[in-house]
């Protein structure tokens, strides 16, 4: 799934590979020029903090949208994080090649270049309903259309892909074991991507921008981010969010930097017009998509 963008610069269109954006000399002068603006950012950013709604306070004036216990949305803001300053590492444990997030989640990725974009908004889905047991709410498509429910897989059944020919052969014991849950995973995520998921989630307005929604582009290129919280201000009306993403190659997925806005950084503002800037890519507000319940 190779994850290439194009960048439009006064008329001319730049392409440049997923890890190559920022890595640059304007990359690292912007950089630069963000870090000199950081201090602002510091009573958002609680160095300590364990978890999503503990390391990142809300601004001045905005307080977290309430979630119901246990929910979907509550799972992503309590999901824990690694300790602040900790570098994203690609699947082969090299650190990824720009600082353009400030927080990786506690969660491995395994030793292969499978869990880029749209997988890891697979992932964090698909481990909410397995820790819950609700193994029949997990399933995803192939880009060729081809459903594959963990229920069937938990069950024995292997998926085998011959030419356009997809099809289940029993070929296991049943189980519902971690380490099958993640081989079930890794056949998602040779198959599936930012395109088949695409189609798998409804369109959703950003004024109705919840937890768990996504910003994704499918196709190749295509990306995926993820939104793990949100916040609003209580007299203006306006909501907050918090992204996170994995990238090509594979690495740990991690909340992105708001780099047009140091003194709300890490949080972005639904006002941001017709387009969302995040370091790595850039999406219309109309490709806000929710997953179905």
């Amino acid at each position: 799934m190779q994850c290439v963008s194009c960048f439009a610069v006064s008329g001319l269109i730049l392409l440049y590979s997923c890890d190559s954006f920022l890595s640059g000399k304007e990359g690292s002068g912007n950089a630069l020029k963000f870090s000199g603006q950081q201090e602002k950012t510091k009573k958002v950013i609680n160095p300590d903090g364990k978890t999503i709604a503990e390391r990142f306070n809300t601004p001045d004036g905005y307080e977290r949208v309430a979630v119901s216990e246990n929910s979907f949305g509550d799972y992503l803001r309590h999901i824990p994080l690694k300790a602040h300053g900790t570098q994203v590492k690609l699947y082969d444990g090299s650190p990824k090649s720009n600082h353009i997030y400030e927080a990786v989640i506690d969660m491995d990725i395994g030793k292969k270049d499978l869990q880029q974009c749209a997988d890891a908004i697979m992932r964090l889905r698909a481990e909410y309903f397995f820790h819950r047991k609700e193994y029949d709410s997990i399933h995803f498509n192939f880009t060729n259309g081809f459903r594959v429910d963990y229920s069937k897989w938990a069950e024995g059944y292997r998926v085998t892909v011959d030419g356009s020919r997809t099809s289940w052969v029993k070929r296991a014991e049943p189980s519902t074991g971690y380490a099958g849950f993640r081989d079930y995973m890794e056949i998602v995520f040779s198959y599936a991507g930012s395109l088949s998921l695409s189609k798998e989630l409804q369109p959703v307005s950003i004024e109705n921008l919840a937890i768990g929604d996504v910003f994704i582009r499918g196709g190749s290129p295509g990306h995926a981010v993820m939104v793990m919280d949100v916040a609003e201000n209580k007299t203006t009306k306006e909501k907050i969010f918090l992204l996170a993403q994995s990238y090509m190659p594979a690495q740990d997925i991690h909340v992105l930097t708001n780099l047009n806005d140091a003194e709300m950084n890490p949080w972005y503002s639904t006002s941001f017009g017709d387009e969302l800037y995040t370091p790595e890519w850039t999406f219309s507000k109309d490709e806000l998509r929710r997953f179905a319940e």
